[in-house]
């Protein structure tokens, strides 16, 4: 076994393009692992425990940047060096000529005196110190960095307020500014729907089914999923809203999140009793909030929040949504699926890369299918004892840092959950496979694909015991993102992937299956009730 280090003194890129760039060279034939990232303590400790970093390159900077590749193949690793020097060429070379290129905040200051907005994706240890120099300076700021503290997050977002700025994050992964859209997003219609989350999927979800719906979206502003915590107690929402109340563009305005803290709930409804425009809140819960302001509409899934959106931009009656799909094309379906399984067959495995999604399904399962289980349960009972090994109904969130410590997020890199899709597969109590397909920027170029192969392998261990299962998906994005979704869902539906057109449907769809109920008017109860 040959383990070899390529160290690139002084050279710095952003964690989403090494990320991209690990999953890339860990999946190319005769590697059997490999990683490229800047040499922090952190990421060095990283690597150092997977076996990836030799002793003598211990003491780098944390301006280096290292590749590293462990193969049985001299030649692989020439390979791995030529691939990562291509890639890292063309990312140099996106730039259009006449664009400016700066390696510091205030060089880029000095070449673009009016900008107004920053990203800044840069390791915790920096962050702070960043976004307040962007903000000293008037810039708007997207946090994309985590492994920041509460203290510095107030810190920053007090700065902001202070100065009538966005500071959206830390842990932020999804914005469109005016059309434009920054770090985990999609191409999406422009329009008269605004949105502010603390949700990164769930705000991905909404805006591409209000865009498959024909309406667009004027802001979806990110907070980063603490601000609705009673510590930082909603700041950045409330600034979202402020923002969009005064927006000529925004005709209404969505409120998208995991359960706030109760003191920031009362926050938010106090802040839109002002507010002269409708607001749609979705709150992933299942639970009905008192709410008696006539303005506000309250929805239970991220598909009936986007469809509430649409029709009171469109003038038109707000109706919730069960299934798109007529009674008797769902029960052809059901009957098909049901088909498949035995009688062990019993269980739901969610394996999701969004971790909104996996929340809403197990608010949507919860009800029907008893006790959920996760590494992110709804409450403490549904905890894992082990989060390798699931139990009955189990949902995990990939993205979570268990799965994501020192290897790339599933949306990029599907290899963790092609890992655990297969022991899902073999466990003979499953009944479904439940999956998310989120699309749009930074996520990975054909994940219809990686997931077919998996599952044809799969399925031809299955058929030596002769046993099937049943897959469910959903996917997240536009025909316009980069993936194409209408192509990604063509590739699932030819491999035998039941396609659903959100994550909700694909959720009751995968409960009335598991359930192995065959009249889909029996649909599981809870999500819009409370």
């Amino acid at each position: 076994m040959i383990i070899k280090n390529i160290i690139k003194k002084n050279t710095y890129y952003d964690s989403v393009t090494l990320m991209m760039l690990s999953s890339k060279i860990a999946s190319m034939d005769g590697i059997l692992d490999a990683t490229i990232m800047m040499a922090t303590d952190y990421n060095k400790r990283l690597m150092t425990d997977s076996g990836l970093l030799l002793p003598e390159n211990a003491e780098i900077s944390a301006n280096d940047l290292v590749i590293a590749v462990k193969t049985e193949e001299q030649s692989k690793i020439e390979e791995v060096v030529k691939t990562v020097e291509e890639e890292l060429q063309k990312k140099n070379d996106t730039a259009q000529e006449g664009d400016l290129k700066a390696r510091t905040l205030e060089t880029a200051l000095k070449r673009l005196p009016n900008a107004n907005f920053t990203v800044i994706s840069v390791p915790g240890r920096y962050a702070k110190n960043e976004a307040m120099k962007a903000l000293e300076n008037d810039l708007h700021v997207l946090l994309f960095s985590d492994n920041v503290s509460i203290e510095d997050e107030i810190e920053l977002k007090d700065k902001a307020i202070e100065k009538g700025l966005l500071m959206m994050g830390p842990d932020c992964g999804t914005t469109i500014i005016s059309g434009t859209a920054l770090g985990f997003a999609n191409l999406v219609n422009r329009g008269k729907i605004g949105m502010v989350a603390a949700a990164g999927t769930g705000l991905q979800e909404v805006t591409c089914l209000v865009s498959r719906l024909g309406e667009g979206v004027s802001q979806g502003l990110g907070t980063g999923g603490r601000d609705v915590k009673e510590a930082i107690g909603g700041r950045m929402m409330l600034m979202g809203l402020q923002a969009l109340a005064q927006d000529d563009e925004t005709e209404v305005i969505m409120i998208i999140s995991k359960p706030p803290h109760k003191s920031v709930m009362e926050k938010i409804f106090k802040f839109v009793e002002g507010i002269n425009k409708p607001v749609v809140t979705c709150f992933i819960s299942g639970s009905k909030i008192n709410i008696k302001n006539p303005r506000v509409i309250q929805t239970f899934t991220l598909e009936d929040a986007a469809y509430a959106a649409v029709s009171l931009a469109k003038g038109t009656t707000v109706e919730e949504v069960i299934f798109t799909e007529d009674k008797e094309r769902i029960n052809s379906i059901l009957a098909q699926e049901i088909s498949k399984l035995n009688k062990e067959q019993k269980y739901i495995r969610g394996l999701y890369s969004g971790g909104t999604l996996c929340s809403e399904a197990m608010v949507l399962m919860k009800d029907t299918m008893g006790d959920i289980y996760s590494n992110t349960p709804l409450d403490e009972k549904g905890l894992l004892n082990n989060i390798e090994v699931s139990e009955k109904n189990t949902v995990l969130d990939l993205g979570d840092d268990y799965f994501t410590n020192g290897r790339p997020h599933p949306m990029i890199d599907p290899r963790v959950r092609l890992e655990r899709m297969r022991k899902e597969a073999l466990d003979k109590e499953t009944a479904v496979i439940l999956l998310d397909v989120v699309l749009g920027y930074g996520s990975h170029e054909d994940m219809a694909g990686e997931l077919i192969s998996a599952i044809g392998k799969i399925n031809k261990e299955l058929e030596t015991e002769g046993r099937k299962i049943s897959y469910i998906a959903s996917v997240c994005g536009t025909d316009e993102d980069i993936q194409n979704r209408k192509e990604q869902v063509e590739k699932l539906e030819k491999a035998g992937v039941i396609v659903m057109p959100s994550n909700a449907q694909a959720v009751r769809l995968a409960v009335l299956v598991a359930s192995k109920t065959k009249d889909c008017g029996e649909i599981i109860g809870g999500n819009h009730n409370g």
